[in-house]
């Protein structure tokens, strides 16, 4: 498990925090990449997104987001590596607590992602899968050297959406380690959050998705989930108040044929004899 309370190892670095360039100066669009390869890939970062809620952090304090710039090294400030989806905790949802993010800075944030997620590809499976090297030593790290030894994060899942699987790495002793999971899941015991597959249809699209649960097992629901769920409730509610309203009418129904009788049979309903 984790640490929360230890922070990645510092890279060192020369330049005053003032100096360095802030997010406003960096670019945000990636710059001489190709594009993304196919539709699945920003529809399940999509669900990746949605679903990551931390129990053991308040809503404020959790940041996500899918294919965005992420500045990492101080020395060379416009290097930066563009994860298909990561969640960071103990940090403004919001940049500076007031608008959202082109791209996350992380010598301005001073908080490292906790959890990447990449999806494999076949032009990027090599790389997310830590089996490339640099050619010359002053090439831009690779991926994996960048989340395993530059920002150090704590968990690191590449998942195959072809084979429908994935993997885990966990970083101990600054090393990655592949973890071995159960049934495809899980657990985060330091965010109170759990990651597995689920075989269900979103954003129209019936197939196997990688999202998180919570504690007792139940899938965190995405935003039209709830409003579903939300609607379903209040339609619950109001056949609950028709059924009530219906069976007032009919009591009431049945005690004035009662008065009906007695009127007819010459008794009044509101002083009957006492048959004692």
């Amino acid at each position: 498990m984790v640490n929360l309370t230890e922070k990645p190892t510092k890279i060192s670095r020369t330049a005053k925090r003032e100096d360095l360039p802030t997010m406003y100066e960096l670019p945000s669009e990636e710059v001489g990449e190709a594009g993304l390869p196919d539709q699945y890939h920003p529809i399940q970062a999509q669900l990746l997104e949605e679903t990551f809620q931390p129990a053991t952090y308040p809503r404020e304090q959790i940041f996500s987001a899918m294919d965005l710039n992420l500045y990492y090294d101080v020395e060379k400030t416009k290097r930066y590596k563009r994860p298909d989806w990561f969640g960071v905790v103990g940090v403004s949802r919001l940049y500076e607590q007031r608008e959202l993010r082109k791209s996350y800075v992380v010598w301005q944030e001073e908080v490292h992602p906790f959890i990447i997620v990449e999806l494999l590809s076949a032009s990027t499976q090599r790389e997310d899968l830590g089996e490339t090297t640099r050619k010359e030593i002053d090439e831009p790290p690779t991926k994996w050297e960048v989340y395993e030894q530059w920002l150090q994060v704590p968990y690191y899942i590449v998942y195959d959406g072809e084979q429908d699987n994935f993997r885990v790495f966990e970083l101990e002793n600054n090393r990655y380690q592949e973890l071995e999971i159960n049934n495809n899941q899980l657990w985060l015991e330091e965010l109170g959050l759990g990651l597995r597959l689920w075989q269900g249809r979103y954003k129209g699209v019936e197939r196997l998705w990688l999202r998180f649960y919570d504690e007792l097992g139940n899938l965190i629901p995405t935003e039209a989930e709830e409003a579903e769920r939300q609607q379903q409730r209040a339609e619950q509610q109001q056949q609950r108040a028709d059924r009530e309203q219906q069976e007032k009418e009919r009591s009431q129904r049945a005690l004035q044929e009662l008065r009906d009788r007695l009127i007819a049979m010459g008794l009044d309903p509101d002083n009957l004899p006492n048959n004692r």
